[in-house]
């Protein structure tokens, strides 16, 4: 790992300095919900390293909570791209900071909400089930603490990839942010340079 963490305020200076080109890999609802300012969309599922390759100095990559951001400069890392700086803890560590957010459009049911969610539901039904229908029943609890169990040793969670890829989370909501990319994103800088 050659890629640099900072926070969120240092970021913050970053961009009062300068036009900073910074990426977002949440889902574009997640980024339609609110975002740093002048960020540019582009979700970890379509992550393209080659239409990032003509970024001149750091690319700075944030998500919600900072698991994507990380897993998004490994990627890029290993795709051959250099000078990546992670923010952590992400856009929540933003908004906890006090920082401003733009597209602030509502909110939005999150991937990792919804994850958690269909975790919870799948143990609550699977533990009703296995005592009003059939022991066996008791089955699908354990199906879903296996995952977290997996997710937790791995930091990889299959469910949070299937959900992130369901129509829902695919697209941004009407009126969504104009930093929003195309199939190719433009690879300007960002952070009061859009």
């Amino acid at each position: 790992m050659n890629f640099i963490s900072i926070q969120p305020r240092d970021l913050n200076a970053r961009c009062a300095a300068g036009p900073v080109t910074l990426i977002d890999v949440r889902t574009p609802a997640e980024f339609a919900s609110g975002h740093v300012p002048g960020a540019r969309n582009l979700p970890l599922d379509r992550l393209d390293a080659a239409a990032l390759r003509s970024v001149n100095g750091p690319l700075h990559v944030i998500c919600q909570g900072g698991i994507r951001s990380r897993k998004a400069c490994e990627q890029l890392e290993a795709a051959g791209l250099g000078n990546l700086v992670d923010i952590a803890g992400g856009t929540n560590a933003w908004k906890a900071a006090g920082l401003p957010l733009e597209g602030t459009g509502g909110s939005v049911f999150g991937v990792e909400r919804q994850v958690r969610s269909i975790i919870g539901l799948g143990v609550l039904v699977g533990s009703v089930l296995a005592i009003t229908v059939h022991p066996y029943w008791a089955g699908l609890s354990g199906f879903f603490g296996a995952g977290l169990l997996f997710a937790g040793l791995t930091d990889v969670c299959g469910l949070a990839l299937v959900v992130a890829a369901m129509p829902w989370n695919r697209s941004a909501p009407a009126g969504g942010s104009c930093c929003v990319p195309a199939a190719k994103p433009d690879a300007g800088s960002c952070c009061g340079g859009k």
